[in-house]
């Protein structure tokens, strides 16, 4: 290939945004930086604690003071910050459940606070998608819920409560994830929808998230046929820039879902991935996996400079998508700057730490209210098909406690979450039941084992924990012998809920560290 200008090879690095191995910038990754790269995003594996997290940023900007810091902080599942203890705020079906929209907004304005003492650019949430199909892998609890309405006015609140705090919010995955069977992970999902479903359904969440002010939309990799049938819509200039740009009005930072995901990876060679998607209209690449010395992001680099030597990707084109980096880079300096305190040392920190328990506290307010709990009449109610999930207003807010005489067993029938959740998220009960009663005894349930344990001492009282119980077969078949034992069983659901089961069935919409405490406080009558 000819070899590029220095501007070229600039612009090529501004565009993208690589994730990396280590709790401190490698030697690469500083290179890099200094090249021009114009972003860097974290994941759990990179971060600590709030001290680190901060020093790793102040490392990152010492080389790039306009660095664009990402990372996936949703609030319940999706967590990065906090993947070790669970997230202190539910997640977007919980806040739908709970449908206050000052709550939403107050609960992502903490999140955004969060990530501001860090210094992050940019957050890549909140979902926007309407959960459409129950059986969706992927979105579910990540989304506010099925109704658009719903979905557009939880969106907004939430987008202007986090860039309150001088964090800008990104809209994800248009044109909309939420009528999917398939994990864009693994493959290339197809929505079936027509044009006048998806304007009815699918868009009017974004079309709301660009009035609210939006700065950055993600594209998800999807195959859209009413849309473009040709192309997924990370690559397809009809949705990003005729749909996306023109119709909707949308001018700030569009950023590609990771482009190593199956629904893309499996077509194209990441190059190519990043020119098409560029060319296209986004201006940012996503790319959760970096190798170990780098080389796949300075491939990734040369491989958009030959794109617009080959007349592929136009060079204004690629100008166009540097500079909407380097304005998102702008508004979060001049953002951030206003929303820090501007208070003495000694009084900043007292601000912090009552901020820290403002928090803990909203929290557990919004997971309390996302709370929903059916007690059966006669003390058993035994899992019927569980096909259907009932609606939230058909489960009731929590009557009073059936409190617990002694510590439980807890069985967490655990089923692997998607790629999107960290692996050490904690997703069951076990470690809220032991802070209050210490001698609760937890039992976890995996699909390798998928084997119950001893539930024969009737003395001790059952708590069996699952999530999306609909969608796993298995689940669904150990829950039903479990509870056929022991029809006292309380059964606590953290996903979409299905047909209530036991003596008392809890519905929490989420997984976070909120949900699992609101449980436990539940249970255990301290509210």
């Amino acid at each position: 290939m000819p070899h590029s200008s220095p501007d070229l090879a600039r612009l090529a690095m501004t565009v993208l945004q690589p994730g990396f191995d280590g709790t401190a910038p490698p030697d690469w990754l500083r290179r890099a930086l200094g090249e021009g790269l114009g972003g860097a995003v974290l994941f759990a594996r990179n971060l600590a604690d709030p001290e680190q997290t901060a020093e790793l940023v102040t490392g990152l900007r010492r080389e790039n003071p306009a660095v664009v810091v990402a990372v996936d902080e949703e609030g319940g599942a999706v967590t990065r910050l906090e993947a070790r203890t669970g997230s202190s705020w539910p997640g977007n079906r919980a806040l739908g459940v709970a449908d206050d929209v000052e709550l939403t907004e107050r609960v992502a304005r903490q999140i955004g606070r969060l990530l501001s003492a860090a210094d992050i650019t940019l957050n890549y949430a909140p979902v926007v998608d309407v959960n459409a199909n129950p059986a969706n892998p992927v979105i579910g609890i990540r989304s506010f819920g099925p109704d658009p309405g719903l979905v557009s006015r939880h969106a907004a609140a939430w987008i202007t409560g986090l860039q309150s705090a001088g964090v800008a919010a990104c809209a994800k995955h248009f044109p909309g994830h939420g009528d999917t069977v398939t994990d864009s992970h693994h493959a290339l999902p197809t929505v079936h929808a027509d044009l006048e479903l998806l304007r009815e359904r699918d868009l009017p969440p974004f079309r709301a998230a660009v009035e609210a002010g939006v700065q950055a939309v993600m594209c998800g990799h999807l195959l859209v046929p009413a849309l473009d049938p040709d192309n997924p819509s990370s690559l397809s200039r009809r949705i990003l820039t005729g749909l996306l740009r023109e119709e909707l009005g949308f001018g700030g930072l569009l950023v590609t879902d990771a482009i190593e995901m199956g629904a893309v990876a499996a077509l194209h060679p990441p190059g190519e991935i990043a020119a098409r998607a560029l060319a296209a209209g986004a201006d940012a690449i996503c790319v959760g996996v970096s190798s170990p010395g780098g080389e796949s992001v300075h491939a990734l680099r040369e491989a958009i400079v030959e794109a617009v030597h080959d007349g592929r990707l136009p060079e204004d084109r690629l100008a166009e998508a540097a500079a909407r980096v380097l304005a998102l880079a702008g508004w979060h300096a001049g953002n951030a700057a206003r929303a820090h305190d501007v208070l003495p040392e000694g009084p900043r920190e007292a601000t912090r730490a009552r901020r820290e328990e403002e928090g803990e506290e909203l929290g557990l307010r919004a997971a309390r209210a996302a709370m929903r709990v059916v007690v059966a009449k006669d003390g058993s109610a035994a899992p019927s098909a569980l096909s259907a999930p009932p609606a939230p207003s058909a489960l009731s807010a929590p009557p009073a406690p059936p409190i617990l005489s002694r510590p439980p067993l807890v069985v967490d029938i655990a089923p692997r979450l998607n790629p999107a959740v960290d692996p050490a998220t904690p997703t069951g009960l076990i470690g809220a039941m032991i802070e209050l009663l210490p001698d609760t005894t937890g039992h976890t349930v995996t699909a390798e084992t998928a084997k119950l344990p001893d539930l024969g001492d009737r003395e001790r009282p059952l708590v069996l924990v699952v999530h999306d119980a609909l969608r796993h077969a298995w689940v669904r078949d150990l829950l039903a012998q479990a509870v056929r034992l022991r029809p006292d069983a309380i059964v606590v659901e953290t996903g979409l809920p299905g047909e209530p089961a036991g003596a008392v069935y809890i519905a929490t919409h989420g997984i976070s560290r909120a949900s699992a405490q609101a449980v436990a406080l539940w249970l255990t009558g301290g509210q």
